[in-house]
């Protein structure tokens, strides 16, 4: 049933994470199946998250702060040379806003009206508003975040996944990553997912050389104490904010299943199951291109019926592989991925809210239409995956 081993976490915060998802997950999940803990909300643990961040970036404007005071006080001296190495350090530092994707297509609402009328119908179902940006990637996954200084909301969809999904199924996709956008997950906001930045490029500079020359030896000396205190930052943050990730991800599959129906975002969780069978499809187009030459008019060829061949290849799978990996999911739980909850205890909580019927409802000519405004975009990553390989 389960031939391969999943990979070990590797790093103490890793496997701290790892403990708190077990630790918080089963419990998490009969609190939603049994209707506790209905709504997004600030708990203490999120209040101290933002807290632990706040201080976090404290410390880079100290750092930015005396840089420039050195800078000023040593100019043309040696305390300059480390007022400059800390401004560079403090740039490292920085929070960072998030920008558009360069290396794919991008829509906005004037290049896919009917695209962006139907994501503002399932965030009106959700209750949040749509999305400024959508970006078209090759990858097997979708996501939100925000970019800019104005916080404007981007949606990123990858057509390996948006390609094989029934509309019912893509409907209940668009109301979990809209969901994302309002359910109390200070992990991913702007303010904590920056601090962990931080933390991490910290431990990265303090962190012990391996095999150490006599200078490096001395240097980890020095570095060890705030090595630690790193560390254990680090740790404290993942614990603040492990429980509230994982809710998160319940009540966005919640929001997805009262848009599309339960049946197809329990549908949608199927699917996901099988992103490792279509990475080999994908692949295999990729070396039978390869074989047959990279000329324009056969890269051309295979480009324009790749997603169809996808489709096909997805679509034979059997129901036994699906209950396989079902089983897997059960098996393998938190050891998969400690940001998102196991998905067989994800499917209990959605079937816990019993047969719920879909809110939004996409015919066959909408279908077209929005299939339409997609052809650009799907030539575009077909053949950037012939060309380039695949990413996955």
């Amino acid at each position: 049933m389960d031939p391969q081993k999943p990979e070990a976490e590797h790093g103490s915060p890793a496997r701290t994470r790892q403990a708190a998802a077990h630790r918080y997950g089963a419990r998490l999940a009969a609190d939603m199946a049994s209707g506790g803990e209905p709504r997004a909300r600030r708990d203490v643990a999120a209040v101290l998250a933002c807290v632990c961040a706040v201080l976090v970036h404290s410390v880079t404007l100290l750092v930015t702060a005396l840089g420039i005071r050195w800078i000023v006080s040593g100019w043309g001296g040696v305390p300059m040379a480390g007022g400059l190495l800390l401004l560079a350090l403090a740039w490292s530092l920085r929070p960072r806003l998030g920008k558009l994707p360069q290396d794919g297509p991008v829509l906005h609402r004037a290049d896919a009206p009917e695209l962006f009328s139907l994501i503002d119908d399932v965030a009106e179902v959700v209750g949040t508003r749509g999305v400024d940006t959508v970006a078209v990637d090759a990858d097997i996954n979708a996501g939100v975040t925000t970019y800019g200084p104005r916080g404007r909301r981007l949606l990123t969809l990858g057509l390996p996944l948006w390609e094989v999904l029934t509309p019912p199924q893509r409907i209940a996709l668009l109301g979990h990553e809209l969901g994302h956008f309002g359910n109390g997950d200070v992990r991913h906001g702007m303010l904590v997912a920056s601090a962990h930045r931080s933390l991490a490029a910290w431990a990265y500079y303090l962190a012990p050389a391996h095999r150490p020359s006599p200078v490096q030896f001395l240097v980890s000396v020095v570095c060890f104490v705030p090595w630690l205190l790193v560390r254990g930052a680090m740790l404290t943050l993942d614990r603040l904010t492990s429980r509230a990730t994982q809710r998160a991800e319940y009540l966005a599959d919640r929001l997805a299943g009262r848009a599309a129906s339960t049946e197809a975002a329990v549908q949608l969780m199927d699917r996901l199951l099988t992103s490792d069978s279509a990475a080999t499809v994908l692949r295999r187009e990729v070396s039978l291109q390869a074989r047959g030459g990279r000329r324009t008019q056969g890269a051309d060829d295979r480009a324009h019926g790749l997603w169809d061949r996808l489709v096909t290849s997805m679509a034979s799978v059997p129901e036994s592989e699906y209950e396989r990996l079902r089983r897997v999911g059960a098996r393998r739980g938190h050891r998969v991925d400690a940001t998102h909850p196991p998905t067989h205890l994800r499917r209990a909580c959605l079937l816990a809210m019993g047969s719920v019927a879909p809110a939004v409802v996409v015919g066959e000519d909408r279908a077209r239409r929005i299939d339409a405004e997609l052809a650009d975009a799907r030539t575009r990553v077909a053949r950037q995956i012939l060309r380039d390989g695949f990413p996955g």
